[in-house]
């Protein structure tokens, strides 16, 4: 009988009869935001310590800043997404939000910094849609 709850049944027992197979998404949200977040910090140790790795120097980026600059804001921008990360696993709901609004920084920065590096960029761009898919698709899937 879908949807019927037996009177004695604990809220534990309500519960897992109202998940959706779909909570699988938001684990996969999680763990791209962290690998995500990841992967800018490392983009941002590189153009920290070595501005010679990337293709064009701070001008030749869509906004014209020096390489280290950017660096920090990889750098920064990925400890936050990492963050959120691992909030989406504790399963906070306002999480969520976070997730998108990093998620969609995490592109833009990432179109940013096109031109030194075009195919992480777009790999970064790739994970960044993913994780907003899977986090307002199926989002509300999350239980407190």
């Amino acid at each position: 009988m879908s949807g019927y709850i037996a009177p004695g049944s604990t809220y534990a027992e309500r519960s897992h009869e109202h998940t959706s197979a779909w909570l699988g998404w938001i684990g996969f949200a999680g763990t791209m935001m962290i690998m995500l977040g990841g992967f800018h910090v490392i983009q941002g140790l590189v153009a920290i310590f070595n501005d010679d790795f990337y293709r064009v120097d701070g001008s030749g980026l869509v906004v014209t800043l020096d390489l280290s600059t950017w660096g920090w804001v990889h750098l920064i921008g990925g400890a936050v997404v990492v963050g959120a990360g691992f909030c989406i696993f504790a399963g906070q709901v306002w999480a969520r939000a976070v997730g998108v609004v990093v998620a969609m920084v995490s592109a833009l920065v990432s179109v940013g910094f096109l031109a030194a590096n075009p195919l992480w960029a777009l790999i970064m761009i790739g994970l960044a849609v993913v994780v907003i898919l899977a986090l307002t698709v199926h989002g509300s899937d999350v239980k407190e």
